[in-house]
């Protein structure tokens, strides 16, 4: 079974129900500096909406009609993949626990319409206290969602951040799988805002790189031995830093001050445990940089996702690029369905 574990889902009533929408750009946070608007898209009878962050710099657009489960299906199929995993691109990062019931009462419903062939994972607030873990109970429980969404970062803190550590500890009971979606930029990100494949390429990978560091570094997997963690972007490309980060010690080396004294066997093996990589779309990677994560970070950690519906190619052709790789075939296999159906209990 091939599997994009990556489909996005917004409601499309965001772009007909008035009511519906001002709700929803009611939680985009103005304070920090977050604009949204939707605007008719020039030349067509389409809306969109937009997200800038900071003001002036566009870094998500959400497109009306792109969200149909009838769309879903024929590219799916176009493509050869059998099933896929519904997510909120990035907004659940703001939404209320009000809106985030609302949002998953919409998956739940696209998951039905589907005859089988989407899963869902919930979106909840995990600042939201005991009202955002009942309705991660209700979305396991009742509405059959197989992992849940988190943004790597809320406002300036990251999932390390003790203010998250509660509901952590109740996903880590119900061993939910979490899928970890980059932000549209990092926390610090004065830097790269000002060229716009700078900030919406590398931001996102910069964001991805940061928020598994800071994970592993805090020793949060000590206490939540059984969290699974899945960092889209592939983690920020972590295969490229990963050996350099987490050094093996040489034999009889000595470092009379510890510069980089980071316990690595223990990292190491929590890395191992706990994290897992979903590619956020193969063919921007390219041949040479996906067979290097392979080979460092395992095939078995890696799975494929393709960001659908940004590029519909992603995903049309994006089974056919795996496949191009020079892995194993049981490698390909892995990547391509077997570690989202183990993972997400598909």
């Amino acid at each position: 079974m091939k599997v994009d574990a990556n489909m996005y889902w917004i409601p499309e009533e965001l772009f007909t129900d008035e009511d519906l929408r001002e709700e929803f750009l009611r939680c985009i946070p103005a304070e920090h500096g977050v604009v949204a608007r939707c605007e008719q898209i020039a030349g067509t009878d389409k809306k969109q909406i937009v997200i800038e962050e900071p003001a002036g710099c566009q870094n998500l657009n959400y497109v009306q009609g792109e969200y149909r489960v009838e769309r879903q299906l024929a590219d799916m199929d176009a493509a050869g993949v059998d099933k896929a995993v519904l997510k909120v691109p990035c907004a659940h990062a703001w939404l209320s626990l009000e809106m985030c019931r609302k949002f998953n009462d919409g998956m739940a419903e696209q998951v039905k319409r589907s005859g089988g062939r989407l899963a869902a994972l919930a979106a909840v607030p995990p600042h939201g206290g005991k009202g955002a873990v009942y309705e991660l109970e209700r979305c396991a429980t009742e509405l059959g969602m197989t992992g849940v969404q988190l943004s790597s970062h809320y406002g300036n803190k990251y999932l390390d951040d003790e203010l998250f550590r509660p509901f952590l500890q109740k996903v880590n009971e119900l061993k939910l799988p979490v899928y970890v979606h980059h932000s549209p930029i990092p926390v610090d990100y004065q830097s790269i805002c000002d060229y716009n494949n700078l900030r919406r390429s590398y931001g996102r990978c910069m964001d991805q790189t940061i928020a598994i560091g800071r994970e592993v570094f805090s020793g949060m997997f000590d206490e939540l031995p059984d969290l699974k963690l899945i960092h889209s972007m592939l983690g920020g490309a972590f295969f490229a830093y990963m050996n350099s980060m987490f050094r093996k010690k040489p034999a009889g080396a000595e470092d009379t001050v510890n510069r980089f004294d980071t316990e690595t066997d223990r990292f190491c093996g929590q890395i191992h445990e706990n994290i897992y990589y979903e590619m956020s779309h193969a063919q921007p990677w390219g041949k040479e940089l996906l067979e290097c994560a392979v080979k460092i970070l395992g095939a078995d950690h890696i799975i494929f996702g393709s960001s659908y519906p940004v590029r519909a190619q992603w995903l049309l052709e994006g089974p056919d690029f795996v496949e191009s790789l020079a892995v194993g075939n049981e490698e390909k296999a892995l990547m391509l369905g077997e570690n989202a159906e183990r993972i997400y209990r598909l």
